[in-house]
């Protein structure tokens, strides 16, 4: 069975333009993968904490030397690299803020990007023979030939640590000058409207 595994990191609910891409893509995608699942993490409803000292600690110890807090502080982010090593496929649906990813969605990154499990202690990547879509939606215009194409900080991010990991068959799918549905110069049907070819080829390939 084929197993999408869906990152949702706005705070915006159905006013989201990036979870409102991310409802169209598995859409098509559960129309071309009729006996697949669809497991979703929404990072808004995880609670999911900053890196701190103690969960370095356990990060840093060998397992078979973990105390029973070391476990907990490591139970989350076990279950977060779980869902990522079960997933054929991972989509990441993500607004961009001052130029970058959501401090919530570094924060996953974080989580998962996990020595041992991940990542090899050779450095490379162990999550091999998987893809990743990410769909992005900002209020600027990233893509070729645009004036402010060198502040695409959040997708060179991205496919930065997506290949850190091992995953390098990432799409991109660019919801740029998404302001316009906020403005109220378009609708939101219509600007996801625009993203359909694209998402649909994404998610059907």
């Amino acid at each position: 069975m084929t197993k999408l595994l869906v990152i949702e990191t706005s705070p915006r609910g159905d006013h989201s333009i990036s979870r409102n891409m991310t409802r169209r893509f598995v859409a098509d995608w559960q129309a071309s993968h009729v006996d697949g699942e669809v497991v979703e993490r929404d990072l808004l409803n995880t609670d999911l904490p900053f890196v701190t000292a103690a969960w370095l600690d356990a990060y840093f110890t060998p397992v078979d030397r973990h105390s029973s807090d070391m476990k907990d502080q490591l139970r989350l982010s076990d279950q977060l690299v779980a869902e990522l090593l079960a997933a054929d496929h991972l989509v990441i649906a993500t607004p961009v803020y001052n130029y970058n990813i959501p401090a919530v969605l570094k924060a996953w990154v974080d989580h998962i990007v996990r020595k041992g499990l991940t990542l090899g202690f050779d450095g490379r990547g162990l999550l091999i023979n998987k893809k990743a879509t990410v769909l992005m939606a900002s209020g600027g215009v990233y893509t070729e030939g645009s004036p402010i194409r060198d502040r695409d900080i959040a997708s060179q991010y991205l496919r930065l640590i997506l290949g850190v990991i091992g995953i390098v068959d990432v799409t991109f799918i660019a919801g740029g000058g998404a302001k316009t549905v906020d403005l109220g110069e378009e609708t939101m049907a219509g600007f996801v409207a625009k993203l359909a070819p694209a998402l649909e080829q994404a998610a059907t390939n």
